[in-house]
């Protein structure tokens, strides 16, 4: 059974490694190794950990997805979704979000971007309420899709 909480400082290493295995197939698809989830730090998940909402689904004592979010004004920017490969397709990305949208309840929007490419990202977000704001061209193997859920 799934159980989403928010993370704690200790468990920025556990988020690193299943962001790094989720995150690898991301890089593949744009030829990319050096995308900012795969070049992260764990100090740097740990600092996110302290200063952002970061929610991860556990089964048992494993982390098998985390997400973050990150509140400016009215508007929770949500970033690092992410889902441990052996566990995609199961509904731990859905409701991830679901808990962050929850979590987040003073906010008024919630804005994400996503890689062009990403078609299972894309439908996840569309099917969450989000809709496609613009499409910002970042290289000539990558467009980022930016979309916002409203309130």
């Amino acid at each position: 059974m799934i159980v989403i909480e928010v993370a704690e400082p200790g468990d920025a290493g556990e988020i690193l490694t299943v962001q790094r295995a989720a995150y690898v197939g991301e890089a593949q698809l744009y030829g990319d190794p050096f995308i900012p989830p795969l070049v992260e730090s764990a100090s740097q998940v740990r600092k996110a950990v302290e200063t952002a909402t970061v929610l991860v689904a556990r089964d048992g004592t494993r982390i098998v997805g985390a997400v973050r979010g990150r509140t400016s004004g009215t508007t929770c920017l949500v970033g690092r979704l992410v889902v441990a490969p052996d566990r995609q397709g199961e509904g731990v990305g859905g409701s991830l979000l679901s808990a962050l949208h929850e979590e987040a309840a003073t906010a008024l929007a919630f804005d994400l971007f996503t890689g062009h490419l990403s078609e299972g990202n894309l439908r996840l977000y569309r099917r969450h309420g989000y809709r496609e704001t613009r499409r910002e061209p970042m290289s000539e193997h990558l467009t980022l899709v930016h979309m916002r859920r409203e309130l």
